[in-house]
């Protein structure tokens, strides 16, 4: 076809010339007779997840008797706070991140059934008077509370302060509102080391692993071998929560 035409360019006329061209981009195909964009890259990467990687369904699974007061809309409406929690250091870290948050969540409250710390006999051990602003709220106001039981006068100040409440003046916000109730525990996870030498954020984006979020939380009660039944309960529920996210838990898991 391509032959016989520029054949006969050399004798035609310039209308022949322009009527001879037009006819030949009619005859060819439309993928020829027009460039078309290069399709997109279908390869994934391990990047970080734009959403929290467990869905309201999976959340469900995790905790199928849990309290009413723990509503996975709190959860989700609390990252906000801290945007880097499981959601850092790609897909796999972002999923072992979360399962491990809510595993020793988990433990701290019966499977999220325990809003407040259920021994009363200890609420007014969690005065330290030696603060300068003291206990405003009462000397018993600052038992445990929420996903990660916060207690004591001086976090209630510390976690209040880097959130932007009155956590000091009114504790009881964080056993009235889900979404504060779950800002308390991701401020500790994301920021304070405890008894540990690191943040159980650190301690998993890091691949130091899931035991040192145990050291962070209740080290000194359970770790090097206080308490080895209460760390293998939190090491049990991290593999089940891995297992219903798909991922691999990564080691060290002990502390």
């Amino acid at each position: 076809m391509f032959g016989r035409g520029w054949r006969a360019l050399r004798v035609a006329g310039p209308l022949a010339v322009a009527a001879l061209l037009a006819g030949l981009l009619a005859a060819l195909p439309a993928s020829a007779a027009a460039p078309t964009a290069p399709a997109a890259s279908t390869a994934t990467e391990d990047v970080a997840p734009s959403a929290f990687p467990v869905s309201e369904g999976q959340f469900n699974e995790m905790f199928p008797n849990r309290n009413p007061f723990y509503t996975y809309q709190g959860l989700t409406a609390a990252l906000s706070s801290y945007p880097d929690f499981a959601n850092a250091g790609g897909d796999t870290i972002a999923r072992r991140e979360a399962a491990a948050f809510l595993a020793n969540a988990s433990h701290e409250t019966g499977g999220l059934v325990h809003v407040v710390e259920q021994n009363q006999d200890n609420y007014p051990h969690y005065c330290d008077w030696s603060q300068p602003y003291g206990c405003p709220a009462g000397q018993a106001a600052y038992y445990g509370r929420g996903p990660i039981q916060l207690s004591w006068n001086f976090n209630y100040k510390a976690a209040g302060d880097a959130l932007g409440i009155d956590l000091l003046g009114n504790p009881w916000l964080v056993e009235q509102d889900p979404a504060v109730a779950w800002r308390t525990a991701l401020w500790y996870w994301n920021t304070q080391s405890g008894p540990g030498t690191m943040t159980p954020h650190d301690a998993i984006v890091n691949e130091v692993g899931f035991g040192e979020t145990i050291r962070a939380i209740n080290g000194s009660l359970e770790c090097n071998g206080g308490n080895p039944g209460q760390v293998q309960s939190r090491i049990d529920t991290y593999l089940r929560f891995t297992a219903i996210l798909g991922v691999d838990p990564g080691g060290n898991l002990s502390c």
